[in-house]
């Protein structure tokens, strides 16, 4: 009975532990390649592009004032008074100041527009990915886009990046121009 009763026992530890252990599965996938493949990411940097340029002829305006109003200055800065050529100096000063914060605003207004166009796209390829992950049955997708992956066993980890193209509708053969993969 006691031999009985330690067999059921291990037949029962054996059955409770086999059902804890799971397999899984891993996958893998390069975010930020994913991102630049979206046709949404295109037209982004085609409005974003636009904004640049506009920001640069209003900058390239600027500039033409202070250069135009500097060769003024020396031109004619023999000729004033040191009142005048204090007020002209003060002002291109003014002009310069201008110039850099116009430059700096640029630069923030920039990468808040950038973000702003690009959340929405990031969002799209994260849902996705989570989509492919729950029908696939996968347990983790990792972003090899990210430094701190340091390696990935190919045979042990699915890329979905093919996957994720096809529920974007991305032709498969669309791959980045050379230099620009992550």
């Amino acid at each position: 009975m006691k031999t009985l009763l330690k067999l059921s026992f291990v037949a029962l530890l054996l059955v409770s532990t086999s059902s804890y252990a799971q397999t899984f599965k891993f996958g893998h996938i390069n975010m930020q390649t994913l991102v630049q493949l979206m046709p949404e990411t295109d037209s982004a940097n085609v409005a974003l592009e636009k904004y640049g340029k506009d920001l640069e002829e209003t900058f390239q305006g600027m500039q033409k004032e202070f250069q135009s109003k500097y060769e003024t200055y020396q031109q004619k800065q023999k000729d004033w008074l040191p009142a005048v050529i204090e007020a002209k100096e003060k002002e291109l000063g003014e002009i310069q100041q201008r110039l850099q914060q116009f430059q700096q605003t640029a630069q923030q207004d920039i990468a808040q527009m950038q973000s702003r166009l690009l959340q929405p796209v990031i969002k799209k390829a994260n849902d996705a990915v989570e989509k492919i992950a729950k029908t696939n049955g996968f347990t983790y997708i990792f972003d090899t886009s990210i430094p701190s992956l340091i390696y990935i066993n190919n045979t042990q980890s699915q890329d979905i990046l093919p996957l994720a193209k096809q529920a974007l509708g991305i032709p498969a053969s669309k791959t980045l121009p050379t230099g620009n993969a992550q």
